[in-house]
């Protein structure tokens, strides 16, 4: 039989698609809700933050993502008690444990990790695209050709946007824009970093080393094309990134709470209990999850701590300020061990 951990990781594989689609349906609707003419004006006018307002990106447009947070956390809090070792009281007697959603500690951390996704998606989403903006107003570019490198441009086969900066990070709006600078510039040196993305669509690579061959910058057909499916591959991989992460960290978050409540139901002494930090075990895994590996600690409460300095205390925990770099595509599972027999002989001051 699948150990807890094999079963958890199974769960978010099954899951994160799911989150993965509730962003991207995010991005649409948000799209679909722009009126293009509105952002052009703004824009115009140099008005930045109108221009941003103008794009509204609400947290509610997000709240699908919620939802699906909301399902990964009940569905790891239920699976964690199911496989629960068999519970007594310190006198002895059968504790019968079953996973409560609705307990007011698992209702305040959904809640949190909900609000939480929603503010660093959101906050990242307009940062990237005010970081647009004072780009192109640098490069002289027009308020329409701006307006449409947000929100992008509509596709001739469904009339959907694509090719739009909204949904990326600063990072990758960044990217966008320094692969751009590099295809028309002219210098083989810098036109060739594009074959090097990961992201980009290699059906287009020819026209790219033609450009090269002649030392001369992408026309400006191919570059369109070129920058709106970097920008469309990078929304799908930011999605992937969003979902496997937020998804771990739902899943982990109720596996910990499930095991508060099962202490709390059985009168046991959380302190009693030790956590050992189990790494995936590849050459994937992050160094300082390596150095983490194994490492135990007790009690409930008290976090692992990175070589970094970030204090988690379970994968995917950003609640004692971990960032993005201790918790994203995290696979790391955390063992909980429990001495049913010690804890109830020091009970009876054994």
């Amino acid at each position: 039989m699948p150990t807890l951990r094999q079963q958890l990781l199974e769960l978010v594989d099954k899951l994160a698609p799911t989150l993965e689609k509730a962003f991207l349906d995010a991005i649409d609707e948000i799209r679909s809700e722009i009126i293009l003419r509105e952002v052009v004006a703004k824009l115009e006018a140099r008005d930045i933050e109108g221009a941003i307002q103008a794009l509204h990106i609400d947290p509610a447009a997000f709240r699908p993502l919620s939802e699906a947070l909301r399902q990964a956390y009940d569905a790891g809090g239920l699976l964690t008690s199911q496989n629960m070792p068999r519970l007594s009281d310190p006198i002895g007697a059968r504790v019968v444990f079953r996973w409560d959603m609705s307990n007011q500690a698992a209702e305040a951390n959904i809640r949190n990790l909900s609000s939480t996704m929603i503010t660093n998606i959101r906050e990242q989403t307009v940062a990237a695209a005010r970081q647009t903006i004072v780009e192109a107003y640098s490069q002289g570019a027009g308020p329409n050709k701006i307006a449409l490198d947000l929100v992008g441009r509509k596709s001739v086969t469904n009339g959907k946007r694509e090719g739009g900066i909204i949904g990326l990070n600063g990072p990758q709006a960044e990217l966008i824009e320094r692969t751009r600078i590099n295809l028309l510039s002219g210098d083989p040196a810098l036109m060739r970093k594009y074959l090097a993305l990961k992201t980009r669509d290699k059906r287009l690579d020819k026209a790219v080393q033609r450009a090269i061959a002649a030392r001369k910058p992408l026309d400006k057909e191919t570059l369109d094309k070129v920058l709106m499916r970097l920008r469309d591959r990078n929304l799908r991989l930011r999605g992937e990134t969003i979902a496997r992460t937020e998804t771990v960290t739902a899943v982990m978050s109720s596996k910990h709470e499930a095991f508060l409540q099962a202490l709390a139901k059985s009168n046991r002494d959380a302190n009693l209990v030790t956590r050992k930090w189990r790494s995936a075990g590849d050459s994937r895994v992050r160094h300082t999850h390596m150095v983490l590996n194994a490492q135990e600690v007790s009690g409930m409460d008290l976090p692992f701590q990175s070589q970094s300095g970030a204090l988690l205390r379970y994968p995917g925990d950003t609640s004692l300020g971990a960032g993005a770099g201790e918790v994203i595509n995290c696979r790391c599972d955390v063992e909980y061990n429990f001495d049913f027999a010690e804890a109830y002989a020091r009970s009876r001051g054994r």
